[in-house]
């Protein structure tokens, strides 16, 4: 029997300061797991950035995959996965730094064919950070538009079994990737768990750059609703035109 393959993708903009010291936490995991268990490959997709994230990340990647410009969250993740060559997926942010190895968990749900999909709930936020707006809006809207009840809308750390993942094709753009995903997983059936995590990673204050911050994020979950509405209204009108 086949071992399990594992890609991680991380997709990266301006993250030269913090990459490399996930990376390292990674590679930590990856060397203490047992090789007759697991395959794994890291995959680091730089979107465009301005600094120099794409050189610091090599030494430390098996893939590096760069944008010549910024094309936004979705679109990286979407360059990862067509590099990869694993069953599984786990999709990690590049500023965990030391608790990117904590990662590694999402992955037992999928190994014991418990779920296709595990999401991380990260801890409560450490100081005061936003006032929950954009984690409401996406709570209710993935629960209107799919019927699934999630406590982490918003996490980017979540590991997928790559052949449910292609079959919901393309990735949203911008900050409404991790809503549009949970919605069209419930959608498409796919078996979902969430699960305590101890990742932190980089956290916005209430100052004028976080709150310019939550508002480009409100934005685009707000979009990103509203297509996912859309896509279901035009379901619904071709079902009712096929049974005339």
């Amino acid at each position: 029997m086949m071992k399990p393959f594992v890609s991680i993708i991380i997709p990266a903009w301006n993250e030269a300061d913090v990459i490399q010291e996930t990376l390292e936490h990674i590679q930590r995991q990856v060397n203490v797991t047992p090789q007759e268990r697991l395959r794994i490959e890291v995959i680091v997709v730089d979107d465009g950035s301005r600094d120099n994230t794409y050189e610091v990340a090599w030494p430390w990647v098996d893939k590096l995959v760069k944008h010549s410009r910024r094309r936004g969250k979705g679109a990286a993740l979407q360059s990862g996965v067509a590099k990869a060559r694993g069953d599984l997926l786990l999709f990690l942010d590049a500023d965990l730094r030391a608790t990117a190895g904590e990662a590694f968990v999402l992955i037992e749900p999928l190994l014991r064919r418990e779920a296709d999909m595990a999401i991380a709930k990260l801890p409560p936020s450490r100081g005061k950070a936003g006032f929950g707006l954009v984690k409401g809006l996406a709570r209710r809207g993935i629960y209107r538009l799919s019927g699934y009840e999630t406590e982490a809308p918003l996490s980017g750390q979540r590991a997928v079994r790559a052949d449910r993942l292609r079959e919901l094709g393309k990735f949203a753009r911008g900050f409404g990737v991790e809503v549009a995903l949970t919605i069209d997983a419930a959608r498409s059936g796919l078996r979902i768990v969430e699960l305590n995590v101890p990742i932190s990673h980089r956290e916005t204050g209430r100052d004028w750059h976080g709150f310019l911050h939550r508002g480009k994020q409100f934005a685009a979950v707000g979009c990103t609703l509203l297509a996912r509405w859309k896509g279901r209204k035009r379901v619904w009108v071709s079902s009712d035109q096929s049974s005339i």
